[in-house]
């Protein structure tokens, strides 16, 4: 973490991650050209570049969407998350290659302008008069790549922090929409074009690649918070035995529908709210080092008595009260405000056990 906005500075991971990065991107075109031109001697190395590009876009986009399912189904995954964002700008500038030689390729020689011909050029936009298979595909990939410029052009924290998370957050998400276009953009493409099965396959495939993982991410998620709340006394609610918590470690419980992280650590409890500010992180899944918890996605670090990251960062979370009563943790349901101090709940030299 830095105290301003200053050029990444890349580290052996980083640097690793984006070597592999770029091997990979330049091995799949030189393959993707060769077996093109092999395949098909008639194809023209600018067409078997669009597709290259337009493939390796695509399936880098596929990459990007299964990391966030896979690391909630395996922690093993996580050391892709670690510069997904460089992944999403290869994306981008993948993509851009792919439509600025569409571009040129097939509307730079004509007597309109090549934007406005790539919206004109085919007018069937009326699905009930021409059918569906007829609507325009060049437009919606146009569209997206607004989408996913907008989504890199902002990929850098300096935004995180001036658009605040939640709306950064928010904007993100907008890779969903711009999945779907793509998926229409690929699917009307081959059905005008290729009217090849392989591409109605490979697509089909895909999707339901990553709607599955979604859909068994978000499975386990559910089910883990269905079993959190067992209530306790006086309107607390247990979640659980101190000796269930690995020293500076968390265990992750749903509070009336708020995940909410349980720090044992130096013989106290704290709880805070499970979501970290830079890019909802879950804090339970880190650990407390020297006196702050950090969180395990890119290391922000919060004290886990207020909520509040040490000076001079300003990032707060919700806290909690918290009590130990022989040994059962019970927790406050209600959150505090963010950054609120909360005392932390000593567990007893009797209750104490290695961990």
């Amino acid at each position: 973490m830095s105290i301003s906005y200053r050029a990444v500075q890349w580290n052996r991971q980083k640097r690793m991650y984006d070597l592999t990065l770029a091997v990979g991107c330049v091995l799949y075109l030189a393959v993707f050209l060769g077996a093109s031109i092999a395949l098909r001697p008639g194809t023209t190395a600018e067409t078997a570049l669009i597709r290259g590009f337009g493939t390796l876009s695509f399936l880098l986009l596929h990459v990007i969407l299964s990391i966030g399912p896979l690391c909630r189904l395996d922690h093993r995954f996580l050391p892709l998350l670690y510069n997904r964002r460089h992944l999403g700008v290869t994306m981008f500038l993948a993509a851009l290659a792919h439509g600025l030689l569409s571009l040129i390729q097939f509307h730079a020689l004509g007597v309109l302008d090549p934007l406005a011909s790539v919206l004109v050029s085919n007018g069937s936009y009326g699905v009930a008069e021409s059918g569906l298979a007829q609507f325009p595909f060049q437009p919606l990939g146009f569209v997206a790549l607004l989408v996913l410029f907008v989504m890199a052009a902002t990929s850098h924290d300096f935004w995180l922090a001036n658009l605040t998370a939640p709306t950064w957050k928010r904007l993100h998400m907008g890779v969903y929409f711009a999945y779907a276009l793509l998926i229409a953009h690929v699917a009307l493409g081959a059905l005008q074009q290729e009217r090849a099965t392989a591409y109605s396959a490979l697509l089909g495939l895909g999707l339901v690649w990553v709607a599955g993982l979604h859909l068994a991410a978000g499975w386990k998620e559910s089910a883990g918070d269905a079993g959190s709340e067992t209530k306790g006394e006086d309107g607390w609610v247990e979640v659980g035995h101190v000796d269930d918590i690995a020293e500076d470690r968390a265990v992750t419980v749903c509070l009336a529908g708020e995940r909410v992280a349980i720090f044992r650590y130096d013989g106290k409890i704290s709880a805070l709210s499970n979501v970290c500010q830079h890019q909802n992180g879950p804090l339970g899944e880190g650990k407390i080092v020297d006196g702050c918890i950090v969180c395990p996605w890119h290391g922000y670090q919060y004290r886990p008595e207020d909520g509040s990251s040490p000076p001079p960062f300003t990032e707060k979370v919700p806290t909690f009260r918290v009590a130990v009563r022989e040994g059962e943790i019970l927790v406050d349901p209600t959150p505090l405000p963010p950054g609120t101090r909360t005392e932390p709940a000593r567990i007893p030299a009797e209750q104490e056990t290695p961990s």
